[in-house]
């Protein structure tokens, strides 16, 4: 109990002071409702010897100051918990956010967005909802019971000696709870995780779904996830109500027993009759605060298995531990002997190739041949297994990731565009960026005249993923995003592949803009869009088989000659 006790502590991170601040004043509350067995004496003293006026107003001013300092100091602990609670949750996020920024995309095969959702929602409110107040109470009232035991064992040593037995009884069924909850917790929490994961999968795959009418079979593993967690909740529940039950029978049982005791020893002359009478009406204030700790001490575990999985992700290794800002002079790209590998798979095996500053390089290969990773190695998605890749002379993995990502600008094939408005989608790109400059960007992109034509124009919401949008309106965004920015070193990854005839002159237009003056890296299969490359490596079973201009390539026999002709046969192809 008390490891996880001091995990939720560190893990409260800048908000350490608050909750400091929460536990004092949740002490102080104990303390000032001990007043009340200061009036109680006096009462019980007046109902025996006789009320004067003085001791009439001792009481009533005693009473009410217990009773406006409780309620000040409830508020405070109770506003602290809350803030603590939600502040370093939301620190952590913040963090978590940050941080996988700089992890290798190799993270993002291991770990599905299931589990990462799940970290930061599911997994996230458990600490956010219950860490703080579960810290507080149970230590608000293990020092609300040690000031009770020591006024108890200095009104009778016997009453404080019973407190005291009926405290470690507690403390006893409290580590038992704890045990329990240790083999069921993680459970829970794995089922929480399969659930979410599940929920995000049929959600996204809705289309395919719909198309081959798998509605009543489609969701099978998300119901079998949603009754696993469910069961899993119930297990969790069911094994803290015995030991909830053990814990409020303590109580209760050391409460009645401490009227039994001081009904004995008034009885036996031991024990004065205002003594007596105090221990029978104080027997049911004793354990506020240890019940309110046995309430809350189940959530325990959970909490400690809910902080290591949160802080799972900062044991994962970062690509930015040994970085330092890099400008540098020239844009010229080096692969020396790179190779690199998914796993098992052999991607590129000791590829050698040079990229000079302000020229257009396609590359062009069959599917599956490793085009794609090749352009995400130049912008560190991953790290190389062998060999480096140099900008400007310098290792890649010597820069920052973010001095790195300064002078590149990537077009995807699919595209992503976030729930916001068209111009912030666009500001991705230079988020400092003026709407004039905006609108100029969007301009160069052939997108200013579709955009003026939506209803609210620029601040047009679009829904997440640029639902809304057509494909070819969201590349020619896309591709607004990227003149913004306005970095050296463009890589076009299938940008034309996949857009419609209407769209292609506009959109060709807006790469045309954004490639002036720039290295540029482009995967395509678009005959034009190859033939104009000033160098093209043709890349095939790990290795570039090819290279060299159109020209120089389309007289050798091979893999690039057979693209282009069979290029030229789709061009030619019509209905008879």
């Amino acid at each position: 109990m008390i490891s996880t006790l001091k995990k939720i502590y560190r893990f409260s991170g800048k908000m350490k002071g608050t909750m400091k601040k929460s536990i004092l004043f949740s002490v102080l509350h104990s303390l000032f409702d001990m007043m009340s067995f200061g009036a109680l004496a006096l009462v019980f003293s007046g109902l025996i010897n006789g009320f004067t006026t003085s001791t009439i107003w001792m009481v009533f001013g005693i009473t009410l100051t217990s009773m406006l300092l409780k309620i000040w100091c409830s508020y405070i602990s109770d506003f602290g918990k809350v803030k603590t609670g939600y502040f370093m949750c939301a620190e952590k996020r913040i963090h978590i956010g940050d941080r996988i920024k700089y992890m290798p995309m190799g993270y993002f095969g291991d770990h599905n967005l299931g589990n990462l959702t799940s970290v930061v929602t599911t997994t996230m409110g458990d600490i956010e909802n219950n860490a703080s107040t579960v810290l507080t109470n149970i230590l608000g009232g293990y020092i609300h019971a040690a000031i009770i035991t020591v006024i108890m064992l200095f009104i009778d040593w016997r009453i404080g000696a019973t407190v005291l037995c009926g405290i470690l009884l507690f403390t006893w069924c409290i580590s038992r709870l704890q045990k329990k909850s240790e083999a069921i917790s993680p459970q829970r929490q794995m089922a929480q995780e399969t659930l979410v994961s599940y929920v995000l999968e049929y959600v996204q795959g809705m289309l395919i779904v719909k198309s081959f009418n798998l509605g009543q079979n489609g969701s099978s593993k998300m119901k079998r996830a949603i009754l696993d967690s469910r069961d899993k909740n119930l297990k969790l529940e069911r094994a803290f109500v015995p030991y909830n039950m053990l814990q409020q029978l303590i109580l209760y049982g050391t409460s009645i027993f401490v009227i039994a005791e001081g009904l004995c020893f008034y009885l036996n002359g031991t024990m004065e009759l205002s003594i007596c009478l105090l221990m029978t009406v104080a027997s049911f204030m004793l354990f506020g605060g240890l019940s309110s700790a046995g309430n809350t001490s189940a959530l325990l575990r959970l909490l400690d298995v809910s902080i290591d999985k949160v802080e799972e992700i900062d044991k994962t290794p970062v690509m930015d531990q040994h970085g330092r800002p890099v400008k540098p002079e020239n844009y010229d790209i080096v692969f020396d002997d790179v190779s690199f590998s998914y796993g098992e798979q052999k991607i590129l095996d000791h590829v050698s190739l040079t990229i000079p500053e302000k020229t257009t390089t396609a590359i062009v290969g069959p599917s599956g041949a490793g085009k794609s990773t090749l352009c995400n190695l130049i912008a560190r998605f991953w790290d190389v297994d062998g060999g480096k890749i140099t900008i400007g002379g310098t290792d890649i993995r010597e820069y920052t990731l973010d001095s790195l990502m300064e002078g590149i600008s990537e077009v995807f094939q699919k595209v992503y565009l976030f729930a916001d408005t068209i111009e912030n989608n666009i500001k991705f790109g230079n988020p400092q960026a003026s709407h004039e400059e905006v609108v100029e960007a969007a301009k160069k992109a052939c997108c200013h005249d579709f955009i003026m034509s939506l209803p609210d124009g620029y601040n047009t919401a679009i829904g997440e993923g640029g639902a809304s949008l057509s494909g070819g309106e969201k590349q020619r965004i896309s591709i607004a995003r990227a003149i913004l920015k306005d970095a050296p070193i463009i890589i076009l990854d299938e940008a034309t592949s996949s857009v419609d005839p209407e769209n292609e002159n506009l959109l060709m237009k807006a790469v045309d803009e954004l490639t002036k003056n720039k290295t540029v890296i482009m995967i395509a299969h678009r005959l034009k869009t190859v033939s104009n490359a000033e160098q093209i490596f043709v890349l095939s079973d790990s290795h570039i088989v090819q290279s060299g201009t159109h020209e120089e390539l389309i007289r050798q026999p091979g893999i690039y000659a057979d693209f282009i002709g069979v290029r030229k046969k789709a061009i030619g192809w019509k209905l008879k």
